[in-house]
């Protein structure tokens, strides 16, 4: 797999989180699957571990750079990626600048089973 700039990446989904109200009245973060976000991403390759046996899991995390107008991006947060969804790995990084050189920078780990 190799890294492709944002102008001419891959397209992702990203889908913010949002805070609601559980049954015992506490705040929690969830996804919010209503506002989708179509963006174009630059995908580098991070790491990856392969299953040697089977019912190990094999992990994979990739870095995700993308635009930084994207609000309520947060671990809570999905990334679905060549029709397989992904969760936020680490805490997403805004890195600010001129309007140009402003972007997220995320790392996503790809979900068991691809869901």
């Amino acid at each position: 797999m190799v890294s492709v700039q944002r102008r001419r990446g891959h397209l992702v989904t990203i889908y913010p989180s949002k805070t609601v109200v559980d049954a015992r009245g506490n705040s929690i973060d969830i996804v919010d699957w209503d506002t989708p976000h179509t963006v174009r991403a630059a995908i580098i390759p991070q790491r990856s571990g392969k299953a040697e046996l089977p019912g190990q899991l094999a992990i994979n995390v990739v870095r995700l750079l993308c635009r930084a107008d994207i609000p309520n991006v947060t671990l809570q947060s999905r990334v679905v990626w060549d029709g397989r969804h992904w969760d936020i790995a680490a805490p997403p990084a805004l890195h600010t600048g001129t309007r140009a050189t402003r972007h997220w920078s995320i790392d996503i780990r790809e979900r068991p089973g691809g869901d």
